[in-house]
């Protein structure tokens, strides 16, 4: 049985082989600190699972509409309203199975064959192969290390070309933690009305900026940056709500409308009782999120001079999400490492630390590890990275 082309396309995630290695060394026995987690520590608050289960015991637990409950997408559009000034109406709002859902369903929609997407490197591992899912060409263009990993508007300008239809900016980054101001977002929105080119904003770390620093959505900076705009977000994240598999899109109504219509043939809808639980999400107190804000901020800056401490490690302090990305090429080298690939398989085999080597982001010279993890673990995470450059220095 041949499988199809389109699969056979996909790069393999690079975080498997580093994964299965760690759990065969903890089924071994072994003490392995993994700090590749793409999720917070912390559990849903107990509203949000208290307004679930009492949805089930009201007898929601039939289907809803494709693009999601009403009484959803109006809090969502109330988040908007209340956070950015936003301005959506339901036939401008799908709720997805999840943030990842709502990107690929909008690929789905909007690529045709040979149809490019311009991404920022370092990237978020799903990006490139959703977009060559839908027949798309992923164009990288590089966030340099000295701007922070972001890239410029004469960056973006040279990228275009005729086939151009989209460009994705994550903001705050998976996996760099970085930001962009919101001059910054005015720079890069105005090539792209210059071009037509349309905007992808996945704003799922949106909640999680430390440092004074403000989150900006490229669609608040002007009417018609967000005529020009799809926003990408969720509960996932900000909420400690990853495995109930609720995202959203709004933007353009007929996008919506075509990515609505595919989902109804895909998923039917976001499952009920989830949705339930994001209502009160959304409509409830949001006390819990700043404490796991503080939490995360609190962790960033205790590790953060210790992990550069390490020789060889150098990295630019994020302002967001709860990823540290810290480039490892001159470590490699003074442990007699060819790559970082290698440099990341050792120091899990023998320092017992699993982290992610940046190779999947598109980014070979770092890692990037997660500080959702409690501070005690990363302490000790970092100790062993630590000993482990310093006993294999050469």
């Amino acid at each position: 049985m041949q499988l199809a082309q389109r699969v056979k396309a996909l790069t393999p995630s690079t975080t498997l082989a580093i994964t299965a290695k760690a759990k065969e060394l903890k089924a071994q026995g072994h003490d392995v600190i993994g700090l590749g987690a793409g999720e917070p520590d912390f559990n849903t608050p107990q509203h949000i699972i208290d307004a679930a289960v009492k949805s089930m015991n009201e007898g929601h637990t039939k289907y809803t509409a494709s693009a999601g409950l009403p009484a959803l997408k109006k809090e969502i559009a109330n988040k908007f309203k209340k956070d950015q000034g936003l301005e959506y109406d339901a036939s401008e709002i799908i709720v997805t199975n999840g943030a990842k859902h709502g990107l690929y369903t909008l690929f789905q929609v909007l690529l045709n064959e040979g149809d490019e997407v311009i991404i920022p490197t370092p990237y978020w591992v799903s990006y490139p192969e959703q977009v060559k899912l839908a027949g798309g060409i992923p164009v990288y263009a590089e966030g340099r290390e000295e701007n922070d990993f972001k890239i410029t508007s004469e960056q973006l300008a040279k990228s275009i070309t005729d086939k151009t239809k989209a460009v994705i900016i994550n903001s705050p980054s998976n996996p760099t933690g970085m930001l962009y101001s919101a001059e910054e977002l005015k720079e890069l929105g105005e090539v792209c009305l210059k071009h037509s080119v349309l905007i992808i904003s996945d704003e799922i770390y949106e909640k999680l900026v430390y440092g004074g620093h403000q989150h900006t959505s490229i669609a608040e900076i002007s009417p018609e940056l967000k005529e020009q705009t799809i926003i990408i977000n969720g509960v996932s994240k900000s909420h400690s709500m990853t495995g109930w598999r609720i995202g959203y899109a709004a933007g353009n109504k007929n996008i919506i409308k075509a990515m609505t219509n595919l989902a109804s043939h895909s998923t039917s809808n976001p499952t009920t009782t989830a949705q339930y639980g994001s209502i009160a999400a959304y409509a409830g107190s949001q006390d819990t999120l700043e404490e796991m804000r503080e939490a995360f901020e609190h962790r960033l800056n205790v590790i953060y001079d210790k992990l550069i401490s390490i020789p060889g490690f150098t990295c630019v302090k994020p302002q967001g999400a709860f990823y540290l990305f810290p480039n490892v090429k001159k470590a490699a080298e003074l442990t007699g490492f060819e790559s970082v690939d290698e440099f990341v398989k050792a120091l899990l085999e023998e320092a017992m630390v699993a982290v992610i080597p940046g190779s999947g982001f598109g980014s070979p010279d770092n890692i990037r590890l997660s500080y959702a993890t409690s501070l005690e673990l990363l302490e000790k995470a970092v100790e062993r990275m630590h000993g482990f450059v310093e006993k294999n220095m050469k």
